[in-house]
């Protein structure tokens, strides 16, 4: 056989699988938006830039480790993990792009909440304060998931307890790619590239939503119009990465 074609169907071959894996990288990644004006909240080794809530370190079970920001949850302690607990950002944000990659365990809960405000002497939990975007093991066909699953607006992605987004998540095991901007009391939710979830915060609609959900008797809760990033430990596995923030 000739040599020539078969070098340049391996050459073409070689290039579609590179171009390919780039795609993917990028869509798994959320890098296929523009970067610019980004910074990371998580520099893939440590755990510096966080604390868990209401204290000056973190919990141990949180473990930096190749890029993954990871909750071993195997010493479970009631609902949370020992040596665990909700971590959030040192720094707080009022308008803001916020990216990352989760991925969750079968059966797995957590969350990422954002405008928290840190007061443990009023607030036991940032989710006291804070609106959340659901991370969450919603099962398959086949197998079943997180109880959570079977309630309206407690599925991966939706803002929990308060509205319920397009179903674009990954299976349990799965790198999940989202993206939560809070612009001026405008809320949008992305995941794996697509478009799951819009409302407006602050205004009648959202105290009316509030009011019918499990945060109507918590005082302050989404009120806040600035505050801190946090993700949850609800004693399951949970790996985070690429997490990275834009002040808008």
């Amino acid at each position: 056989m000739n040599k020539l074609p078969v070098y340049f169907m391996a050459f073409a071959f070689s290039a579609c699988t590179s171009s390919k894996q780039s795609t993917m990288n990028a869509s798994t990644n959320g890098t296929s938006k523009d970067e610019t004006g980004f910074v990371s909240l998580f520099d893939g080794k440590t755990t510096n830039g966080w604390h868990t809530y209401g204290k000056n370190t973190i919990g141990k079970a949180w473990k930096a480790e190749d890029g993954v920001l990871h909750l071993d949850a195997a010493s479970k302690k009631e609902w949370q993990t020992a040596e665990g607990g909700d971590i959030i950002s040192n720094e707080e944000f009022e308008n803001f792009d916020l990216r990352l990659d989760w991925k969750i365990s079968p059966k797995g809960n957590s969350g990422v909440i954002f405008y928290i405000h840190e007061d443990p002497s009023k607030f036991q939990y940032p989710w006291n304060t804070g609106p959340e975007m659901q991370v969450l093991d919603n099962g398959s066909p086949t197998q079943l998931g997180h109880d959570d699953a079977k309630l309206y607006t407690h599925r991966a992605g939706d803002l929990y307890d308060l509205l319920a987004s397009k179903d674009a998540v990954k299976p349990a095991g799965e790198w999940n790619a989202v993206e939560i901007v809070a612009n001026k009391g405008k809320l949008d939710f992305y995941m794996n590239g697509e478009h799951t979830l819009s409302t407006t915060m602050w205004n009648d609609t959202w105290k009316q939503m509030i009011a019918i959900s499990k945060f109507k008797g918590m005082e302050g809760f989404g009120t806040y119009q600035k505050g801190r990033i946090g993700l949850q430990d609800h004693g399951n596995d949970v790996w985070f990465r690429n997490i990275r923030i834009k002040k808008l």
